[in-house]
């Protein structure tokens, strides 16, 4: 029988997930086959987390074989779903976008004299006249049929009507711009809040700007402060106070140096995909911790993303290299523990995460149940690299997890993920007075990282399903890290018994 605080649990995630449920069909319905299509996808990617967590709020643990099962089917229903709706909803997309041009002359010429052009007003377009006009040459009834020109900023907003498939219409256009005014405009194609496709033209001087020499100094010492927390933070995991007595460095070298490892894994997965995709990334900005040595850090992309897929992909990467560098080092370290291990941490440790909990519990067995347990290093520095890697993806502005959502789910849904983000660190900062990550995290976001990345040259066009699986996992296996084990799940698995 459940106890009061677990039939509250269950009762509060089916109450939950049935809202999210209603919800999504209702918004759904109205779009017929393909909007019921899209919803579906959404219901199969909650049901193994609703399994998950409805069962582990009751103190039940699915074990990782019933896990990953769950996981393979979600993703194969997911997958297929998404070929069907792509399949049945295209023509209907198409059409919503592409409503039929008006009859006679427009319809045989794209609006490229004056009597095919939409109305302007030179005067107030920073784009100067002759330039205004090669640019509305490049449109025409097979790409964009462009109605309607608004000033934006240095450049101009062409409303219209697309005419075919989002990533080749765009290049299409851009190929032309080239040819017209070779690097001096940028092309985007972006969703107007209506949600209508809308070209965005844009002076290259706009393009991000490399670092200037303040910012690289700033990031210089950055890199110096982490150097110090990280091996401060070592030194205190040896027992003493490393600024106090500084002579003893080598004793935490080697702790601070797989801190290291793991941070420069995660930079280094980053820089791959960035090179892979000829995106320059700036110099990272590390963060300083005297908790655990550092936080990770941030980066800034100094080159215009192709389209979303290519913001997924950089974003995860740093997390991949990272996590999984963590979470070798914290089973090679679990495996390596015996008694007398170098550290002594009290077994209410490993309830701190469900991750860190399960994987001590499969290697450490019976060993959880004393009051202390002996552990070798890496065990400490895989956890470490993992709640580092978790709290660079929660998905809240241009950290690694809010770049993962606006890739997936656009700028909308990034917005409000990043809202939610902090609505959550406020309630644990205040749940959790003694903890100054939540608080340190918040601040950061809010007045660091809250805004999203700028739109890609094609916002269009959305990443494959399998991304969006790999994005949705990677959020999920941040939950798993950073929630700690219920008492009563705790108690069953024998940790801290």
């Amino acid at each position: 029988m459940f106890n009061r605080s677990e039939s509250f649990a269950v009762i509060s995630i089916l109450l939950l997930a049935a809202g999210i449920l209603i919800w999504g069909y209702n918004r759904a319905k109205p779009y017929g086959k393909a909007g019921l299509l899209a919803w579906l996808q959404s219901v199969v990617l909650m049901v193994p987390w609703l399994v998950f967590f409805g069962l582990f709020s009751t103190g039940i643990a699915l074990n990782a074989i019933a896990l990953v099962g769950l996981l393979v089917v979600s993703a194969g229903i997911y997958i297929y779903l998404g070929n069907r709706l792509r399949a049945a909803g295209q023509d209907s997309i198409l059409r919503d976008r592409n409503p039929s041009p008006p009859p006679t002359e427009l319809t045989a010429t794209p609006p490229s004299t004056p009597e095919a052009a939409p109305s302007i007003a030179p005067e107030v377009l920073p784009i100067p006249e002759a330039d205004l006009q090669e640019i509305q040459k490049i449109f025409g009834i097979d790409t964009f049929f462009a109605t309607e020109t608004i000033s934006y900023q240095e450049g101009a907003i062409f409303k219209g009507n697309l005419r075919g498939e989002a990533a080749e219409v765009r290049d299409r256009l851009a190929d032309k711009l080239a040819q017209r005014f070779d690097e001096k405009y940028r092309l985007f194609l972006v969703e107007s809040p209506d949600g209508k496709p809308t070209i965005v033209i844009l002076p290259s001087s706009r393009d991000p700007e490399p670092l200037s020499l303040a910012q690289k100094n700033l990031a210089i010492v950055l890199l110096v402060c982490t150097i110090a927390t990280s091996i401060e933070a070592a030194a205190l995991l040896r027992g003493f106070d490393w600024f106090s007595e500084l002579g003893r460095y080598r004793e935490a070298l080697p702790i601070a140096a797989g801190l290291w490892t793991i941070l420069i894994a995660h930079e280094l997965g980053h820089g791959f995909f960035a090179r892979k995709h000829n995106v320059r990334l700036s110099w990272p900005f590390f963060l300083p911790s005297w908790q655990i040595g550092s936080f990770g850090a941030l980066t800034r992309f100094q080159s215009l993303l192709p389209n979303r897929s290519v913001l997924f992909d950089i974003a995860l990467a740093g997390p991949v290299a990272g996590g999984l560098v963590s979470l070798v080092m914290l089973v090679v370290g679990l495996i390596l523990s015996h008694p007398g291990s170098l550290f002594q941490l009290p077994a209410q440790f490993f309830q701190g995460s469900i991750v860190v909990g399960m994987l001590a519990k499969v290697f450490l067995g019976d060993a959880l149940k004393a009051t202390t347990v002996d552990v070798h290093p890496l065990a400490v520095l895989g956890w470490l690299g993992l709640v580092i890697t978790a709290l660079n993806l929660m998905p809240a502005g241009q950290l690694d997890g809010g770049r993962i959502v606006q890739a997936i789910y656009g700028r909308r849904m990034a917005r409000r993920a990043t809202i939610a983000t902090l609505v959550v660190l406020g309630i644990i900062a205040v749940a959790v007075p003694g903890n100054p990550i939540p608080l340190y995290w918040g601040f950061l976001i809010l007045f660091l990282q809250r805004d999203l990345e700028r739109p890609s040259l094609n916002e269009l066009t959305e990443p494959d399903d399998l991304r969006a699986s790999l994005g949705l996992l990677a959020l999920f296996l941040m939950l798993l890290v950073l929630i700690p084990l219920t008492p009563a799940l705790a108690l069953r698995l024998g940790i801290g018994a």
